[in-house]
């Protein structure tokens, strides 16, 4: 039905609590719903897809005829992270949530990790990537000992100063965390937080690398590679799948990167599937609690969408959905327990309500059934659209 599909994943715009929200310690929560209480949002283009009609949000209102499909999609696997919410997307449900450490990793985890990279760690606790490196950036400086942390996700996060331990030396690091975090204690991400500046002024840097479990066979991507349906990938996509099914990637730091890298490789790629995850969202202000941050890349990303469209064929498709939420709103620094908006829009699509998806990989059936493969999971909406 469509060549082409450029699905774009607004990291952590979730559009309200699930069901099952207080058992993650999210009633309440709701991404986009709150910060439109907090701070009257310009969204028009993202109205006229559909985003009001998803469910009441002040300031954005209903369109009488939207120029797109519009809906939401549960997160049927346990968990709120990315990997979870990307795997879904794919055809992968998870039987259980990727482990946790609240209080830390325990002793058996972090002797052998000290051990095979020679130096000791500081921090083993649940943090704020920026309050660790301003509690402890110091202490780091002076010993040379990486930060080790999680947080509410199943993450293993190591930060430090990038003139302290070099770049090639923190990731060489994180795979060996990789290699140790193994059966029982397989969190879904190691991940590489290196940080610069002085005493005082330390921030992270864009040189943030993911290293991810290796998803089951037989996901959309690698049905997808089999059928040879080329797949373009913009964002931290490639290195949430390692890779798999992607014939050619583009790694960004910025939404702003990630908006523009999308046309270009629509100029590049004229069918199969572009891939791309917007990260600033979730990064850059979910996590640090900035509603108006938030607020203003929502709005970026809303002045963007007539370029995209403007790119578009007559037989292209383009989608938005999430992968949870971060709700800004709420004392929580963690990803939420959301639903997920989904937006459907193509020069040949027709106004209709998707409803509420029993799970977001009904994403993933419906990009399969387009290029004639099948998932484990989902239930493609196509012919609705």
């Amino acid at each position: 039905m469509f060549r082409r599909i450029i699905w774009i994943v607004l990291d952590s715009a979730g559009i309200g609590e699930m069901p099952d929200a207080a058992d993650y310690g999210d009633i309440g929560s709701d991404t986009i719903g709150n910060i439109a209480k907090l701070r009257r949002m310009q969204l028009p283009n993202f109205a006229a897809l559909g985003l009001g009609n998803i469910k009441p949000l002040n300031g954005i209102p209903p369109a009488a005829d939207t120029k797109g499909a519009f809906g939401k999609c549960t997160l049927a696997s346990p968990g709120k992270d990315t990997t979870t919410g990307h795997w879904e997307m794919v055809g992968i449900h998870l039987d259980k949530p990727f482990p946790l450490f609240p209080n830390g990793f325990p002793s058996e985890i972090l002797r052998p990790f000290e051990d095979k990279i020679a130096r000791g760690t500081l921090g083993n606790k649940a943090a704020s990537g920026t309050e660790i490196i301003k509690e402890l950036g110091d202490e780091h400086v002076r010993t040379g000992s990486p930060i080790v942390y999680t947080s509410a996700d199943s993450v293993f996060q190591i930060a430090a100063h990038e003139d302290v331990i070099p770049l090639w030396e923190l990731y060489k690091i994180c795979e060996t965390a990789r290699d140790l975090l193994r059966g029982p204690n397989e969190v879904g991400r190691v991940i590489a937080r290196p940080f610069t500046g002085e005493s005082g002024e330390f921030k992270r840097t864009s040189n943030r690398k993911d290293y991810a479990v290796p998803p089951p066979r037989g996901m959309l991507l690698d049905q997808l590679h089999a059928a040879k349906v080329p797949v373009h990938s913009v964002g931290k996509i490639f290195d949430v799948f390692l890779g798999r099914g992607i014939s050619v990637y583009d790694k960004t730091k910025t939404n702003g990167e990630g908006m523009s890298t999308t046309l270009e490789a629509m100029d590049h790629t004229k069918d199969g599937l572009i891939f791309v995850n917007l990260v600033d969202f979730d990064m850059l202000y979910g996590h640090r609690n900035d509603v108006e941050g938030y607020a203003r890349a929502l709005e970026e990303c809303d002045a963007w969408l007539p370029s995209l469209q403007a790119a578009m064929n007559e037989d292209d498709l383009a989608i938005f959905c999430a992968d949870h939420g971060c709700d800004p709103t709420t004392p929580s620094t963690d990803h939420s327990r959301e639903y997920t908006p989904l937006l459907c829009y193509s020069p040949k699509t027709k106004s209709s309500n998707l409803g509420t998806r029993a799970t977001l990989a009904d994403i993933g059936a419906t990009v399969a059934q387009n290029f004639n493969v099948t998932i484990p999971k989902g239930t493609s909406f196509l012919p609705q659209l």
